[in-house]
């Protein structure tokens, strides 16, 4: 029976993953921080740490490092939230498995520790799968040292990509791939953020193209690039299983639009086990519209995720967003409604002058708002 070890400063994290673990029928040990988690190491082999990034004493790439000096193997599924998943690519090339991000479905977290312990067949409470891999010294299979580049742009154009350079910032990085051959080679030997596929390739189903890529490069989004002609382009590609898709030919308010999604939105809206925190507008004054709706969207992402993840309660900091007399009510009342689908209570941390507004109408007067995310968990407790 495999062995796991959970290192983690959270207590509810290490029950979630205990109680996951222990449904696959495997054995658990929990750690409170990096520096009791090498004690656990010294004392006992496991098949598999799973590891928090963010902990006192020892943080969790510290851990790591010392596994890896002392000349220890074990596999290493790394927890991160989404403000720290930049530093996933020099944690990968240190030596881990492969990463989640929190919160997490319990479905996802069961998923990814048979996948790094190679195992595979039915899963019920107590029940082991039926095949197991050979010791964890030998199924160590993640890119490790793969280059990390953001951008991949599949089109038979040449032109394409080249076009996209001019339009994003110099640190955006950006590969081109002119055929279905150039872009599998690409796949497997570095690690990208985002992947653009154009959808009239000649002689490649784009669609059928995405889904290979995506079991090599599981963590990146997959962007169609239909001509801004075609009928019902964003319905059909979702239906085919993009995430999301550019307009060929680009211009560039949806160039920023998209940079925004898929870059900035990274720090704008940053969950960490139950706390959603939002980030400040910056931008001219005709965009606060869009940076409305993509915190809504984010923060209802999130919400899912915590209830997944059995989380009874959301605190969402809203304390450097701004606020609109008619927008900061509506995105409130949509937080709201959405936690409530799904039985969870929100706890708001704002400032006096949101907690105001937000008591002049009747669906939102009777909020619980706390000025400061140690109040909020505080009445919590």
């Amino acid at each position: 029976m495999s062995r796991i070890l959970t290192v983690d400063d959270s207590k509810a994290i290490r029950s979630i993953v205990g109680k996951q673990v222990l449904e696959l029928g495997f054995e658990v040990d929990e750690a409170e921080d990096g520096l009791l988690g090498l004690a656990k190491l010294e004392e006992i082999s496991y098949d598999l740490v799973i590891l928090d990034v963010t902990m006192p004493n020892l943080d969790g790439p510290g851990m790591l490092a010392k596994m890896r000096e002392a000349g220890n193997k074990t596999p290493v599924l790394m927890l991160t939230s989404e403000s720290k998943k930049s530093i996933m690519v020099d944690v990968m090339k240190a030596g881990i498995e492969d990463y989640i991000l929190k919160p997490f479905k319990p479905d996802e977290l069961k998923a990814k520790v048979l996948k790094v312990l190679r195992l595979t067949g039915p899963i019920g409470p107590g029940m082991a799968p039926a095949a197991a891999a050979p010791a964890a010294q030998s199924i160590r299979t993640d890119p490790m040292g793969k280059q990390f580049i953001d951008l991949l742009v599949i089109d038979d154009m040449e032109n394409v990509a080249r076009k996209l350079k001019t339009l994003v910032p110099p640190h955006v990085t950006l590969m081109p791939a002119v055929s279905a051959a150039a872009a599998l080679a690409a796949c497997r030997e570095k690690v990208f953020r985002v992947v653009l596929i154009d959808t009239d390739i000649p002689d490649v189903n784009s669609a059928a193209l995405m889904n290979q890529l995506r079991t090599l490069q599981q963590h990146a989004a997959f962007l169609a690039l239909p001509l801004r002609t075609a009928n019902d382009a964003h319905k059909e590609q979702q239906a085919l299983g993009f995430d999301d898709l550019l307009y060929k030919p680009f211009d560039k308010d949806s160039v920023d639009d998209f940079l925004i999604r898929y870059f900035n939105d990274q720090e704008l809206v940053v969950a960490d086990e139950n706390l959603v925190k939002v980030g400040a507008f910056t931008g001219k004054e005709d965009r606060l519209e869009k940076y409305f709706g993509r915190i809504t969207r984010l923060i209802e992402e999130n919400i899912e995720k915590m209830a997944a993840a059995c989380f009874d309660e959301v605190i969402v900091d809203l304390s450097v967003t701004p606020i609109k007399a008619d927008r900061t009510p509506r995105l409130v009342l949509d937080i709201k409604r959405e936690a409530s689908k799904r039985g969870i209570e929100v706890r708001l941390v704002a400032g006096a002058e949101v907690s105001l507004l937000l008591k002049k109408f009747d669906e939102t007067a009777k909020l619980v708002i706390s000025p400061s995310v140690t109040e909020a968990r505080a009445r919590a407790a």
